[in-house]
C-alpha cells in the first residue's frame, strides 16, 4: 500500500482555532427541561442560558426546549427537545452519549448521581486508562447517556535525577 502525504498538490487551508466545543443532548420532546434539572440535581450543573421553541404545538403541555446551556464544571453542554421541524439541529432520536467527569470523590458524585435518577452500572472500580486512570464509576442517566465518573489522574512526583 503506497503512502500519501496530505496536502501534497493541494492548497494549504487557513489555520482555524476553535475556542470552545460543547456537546448537544438531544432528548426526546418534552423531556429537556426535565433532562436540565436532573444535570443540575446530579452533577451541580448551572443553567447559563435557555432558548424556548417560539411555536407551542397545542398538543404539547409544555414549552419546547431549543437549547438550554449548563455549564459543567469548566465545560459547557447543551440540551434540547427533539423537534421535527426546520430549526432542529436534529430531527431523529439520538441513541446517546459518553461523558467523562472528574471528581476527587467519586463515590459521592456516583451516589448523587443514583439519588436524582441514574443508575449505577457496576461497582466503583479502578479505571483501565481509556478515559479514566484512577477510580471510576459508571452510571446511565434518564436520558440515555453513560457518565464516568473518575478521580483525577495521579501526577507523578518521582522524577529521577
Amino acid at each position: 500500500m503506497a503512502e500519501v502525504e496530505n496536502g501534497t498538490g493541494a492548497e494549504k487551508a487557513p489555520a482555524v482555532a476553535f475556542t470552545v466545543l460543547k456537546p448537544w443532548l438531544v432528548v426526546d420532546a418534552p423531556k429537556a427541561s426535565d433532562a436540565v434539572q436532573f444535570y443540575k440535581t446530579a452533577f451541580g450543573a448551572e443553567e447559563v442560558s435557555r432558548v424556548m421553541h417560539p411555536k407551542r404545538k397545542a398538543e404539547h403541555e409544555l414549552p419546547l426546549v431549543l437549547s438550554a446551556e449548563l455549564k459543567l464544571g469548566s465545560a459547557i453542554i447543551v440540551v434540547s427537545d427533539l423537534i421535527n421541524d426546520s430549526s432542529a439541529p436534529v430531527k431523529t432520536a439520538v441513541t446517546g452519549g459518553v461523558f467523562c467527569l472528574e471528581t476527587e470523590d467519586v463515590e459521592s458524585a456516583v451516589a448523587r448521581a443514583v439519588t436524582a435518577g441514574a443508575a449505577a452500572e457496576g461497582e466503583i472500580s479502578e479505571g483501565d486508562g481509556a478515559c479514566c486512570s484512577g477510580r471510576v464509576g459508571k452510571v446511565k442517566d434518564p436520558y440515555g447517556n453513560i457518565w464516568l465518573i473518575c478521580s483525577p489522574p495521579k501526577k507523578c512526583t518521582d522524577v529521577a535525577a
